[in-house]
């Protein structure tokens, strides 16, 4: 009845000296992650055949210039209050 659409991103913590961080950004379409950016890559990475052409176009556009500062800005920003928690 319909379709799903969910963005998930994430912030993994491995130690509280910040060095550890990694940013993810998943996009999922009816519960099947079809691109997903992560920070230890650096790059959109694809998991279907639109995944994929996202990837490729998102990869050589603006939006990986914005998911590249997702990590400063996003998680290193918050951890302090995560750590709180």
């Amino acid at each position: 009845d319909g379709y799903f659409e969910q963005v998930v991103r994430q912030c993994r913590y491995s130690s509280k000296d910040l060095q550890g961080i990694e940013f993810i950004d998943s996009y999922v379409f009816n519960k099947a992650e079809y691109v997903r950016f992560n920070s230890t890559v650096g790059k959109y990475v694809g998991y279907t055949e639109l995944g994929v052409k996202n990837a490729e176009a998102w990869n050589k556009g603006p939006e990986l210039a914005v998911e590249l500062g997702e990590l400063e800005r996003y998680c290193k920003l918050n951890a302090p209050i995560d750590y709180s928690a």
